[in-house]
């Protein structure tokens, strides 16, 4: 089982501990491969699930802040420390060396690299580079655990995030059509009268679900983490659909999102309230269950 200094791409010995932190992991699991060995081939199951571990473990942990810490890779290349969550997930599994990782100038290119090498959602994939840098602890949950930061309606969650990634120019255009309308009908008071109990249904909802999974912290980062991905993720769906409207209005559809991502943190809430997803339903869907009919075609 033969395990390459990122740097020098020569052999490490096996007594170097730090690299064999599990020594019966069979190699498809081995962390530590450089892009020749590894390439972009699919992600496997004990790849993924050892890397994952390895953040669980006590010295696993990704840095925060950035893709790569340079300095720190020079100092010790053979420590994958030095990379945050989505660095490990290009270096590990997509096969990037850390020269090309750190050569990512734009945060939105690392984000669509990691949604295409895992197979998840932007959204996701942002969330993941999220909680690695806000909050306390190992950022794996967000793969393996996502209640624990999204609360009970995590999966409906992630479904929206997965549905901002699939809008064509004419959903966006059936979304600013909707947002016109619901503008006209509503006037902005009760725009804000939504946001505010979108926003207060989420934090009862995703806080009791997260605090008691995950503690304080991600209790206090639940609602705001669904906010952020969604957020993000639509800006970004927008400015990359056909037209100049989708771009000019890229703000407006982030915003519009967070809100329905928060208001399906909320539902059980809103609804017994009597309150209807005011936002969700912008983007087509009067429901979480119709939400979620969707995801399951």
């Amino acid at each position: 089982m033969t395990v390459i200094n990122l740097k020098t791409r020569r052999p490490v010995t096996p007594q170097d501990d730090r690299l064999h932190p599990h020594p019966h992991r069979p190699s498809a699991g081995h962390l530590l491969r450089c892009a020749d060995l590894l390439g972009r081939q699919e992600v496997t199951t004990n790849t993924l699930e050892a890397l994952l571990e390895r953040w669980d473990s006590g010295d696993g942990k990704p840095y925060k802040g950035s893709l790569i810490d340079w300095d720190a890779y020079e100092a010790n290349p053979d420590s994958l420390g030095c990379m945050c969550a989505q660095g490990q997930v290009l270096n590990v599994i997509r096969g990037m060396t850390p020269q090309e990782i750190n050569d990512i100038a734009d945060q939105r290119e690392a984000d669509t690299l990691v949604m295409e090498t895992l197979g998840i959602s932007r959204g996701q994939a942002i969330l993941l580079r999220n909680i690695n840098d806000s909050v306390g602890g190992a950022p794996s949950v967000v793969l393996t655990h996502p209640e624990k930061v999204l609360g009970d309606q995590a999966q409906a969650v992630l479904a929206f995030f997965k549905y901002l990634d699939s809008m064509t120019n004419a959903d966006w255009q059936n979304y600013f059509a909707a947002r016109a309308a619901a503008w006209d009908a509503a006037g902005e008071s009760a725009w804000a009268a939504a946001w505010d109990a979108a926003w207060a249904a989420a934090w009862d909802a995703a806080g009791d679900a997260a605090g008691d999974a995950a503690g304080e912290s991600a209790w206090a980062a639940a609602r705001d983490a669904a906010w952020d991905a969604a957020g993000e993720s639509a800006w970004a769906a927008a400015r990359a659909a056909a037209g100049d409207a989708a771009r000019d209005a890229a703000g407006d559809a982030a915003r519009d999102a967070a809100r329905a991502a928060n208001e399906i943190q909320g539902a059980s809430i809103l609804t017994k309230a009597g309150k209807p997803l005011f936002f969700l339903a912008l983007f087509g869907f009067k429901t979480v269950e119709a939400l979620l009919d969707w995801a399951n075609q």
